[in-house]
């Protein structure tokens, strides 16, 4: 059964101290190719300066300080009070919110944006969940022509979550809900979502995703 929202944000607050140390250390189950993963998320948004770009699930801001390099204005959104206050430490520049992007859009936020990034955040969601969001975004908060790009745990396909199960056994939490890229690409076309995805590392992949025709 999956975490509730307490139960995450408990999870989340716990763990903020060590966060960067367990990312940046790039070994093992989830987070080797955690850099390579974000530099691909920012590449693939095509922003630049002056762009408004929301970071989903911010957490300390690995991704947003990319984006804040860039020249980007960028917001963040996170459901951990401790994770943002890491970020805010970080990114003094960066407008941040604390609140659940799954919930209702909080006043806090623009309407819309020109970008919407994440890193390892949508495996949280299940499949429904994830291309639900995903919809949301882009038909309600996304600029005509905007994107969303997202960097997490996938696998291209079923028999690979299979391999990398026994691969990595214990260190995989039965709880969450690892992308499959096969079946989430599947699944957003019969939503109308344009979407693309490429493997960066053994545990983890982007996807862009773009508003596109609805398929009849």
């Amino acid at each position: 059964m999956a975490r509730d929202k307490g139960e995450q944000v408990e999870l989340f607050d716990r763990w903020a101290d060590r966060y960067d140390e367990a990312v940046h250390a790039g070994v093992g189950f989830p987070f080797a190719g955690y850099e390579a993963t974000l530099d691909r998320v920012t590449a693939l948004a095509e922003a630049g300066p002056g762009s408004r770009v929301l970071d989903v699930g911010i957490g300390t801001g690995n991704l947003a300080r990319r984006f804040v390099d860039l020249g980007c204005c960028v917001w963040g959104i996170d459901i951990s009070s401790k994770m943002l206050a890491l970020a805010r430490a970080k990114l003094s520049a960066v407008r941040l919110v604390l609140g659940d992007i799954a919930g209702e859009w909080p006043s806090e936020l623009p309407d819309r944006f020109d970008g919407v990034v994440s890193a390892y955040v949508f495996h949280h969601f299940d499949l429904p969940g994830k291309v639900d969001l995903v919809v949301r975004l882009l038909r309600d908060h996304c600029t005509p022509g905007g994107r969303i790009v997202v960097g997490d745990v996938c696998v291209p396909t079923e028999t690979a979550l299979d391999g990398l199960r026994r691969k990595c056994g214990d260190q995989m939490d039965e709880e969450e809900h690892y992308w499959i890229a096969d079946e989430a690409i599947a699944t957003c076309k019969e939503s109308g979502i344009r979407a693309s995805y490429e493997q960066v590392s053994g545990f983890a992949g982007v996807f862009v995703f773009e508003a596109g025709p609805r398929t009849v």
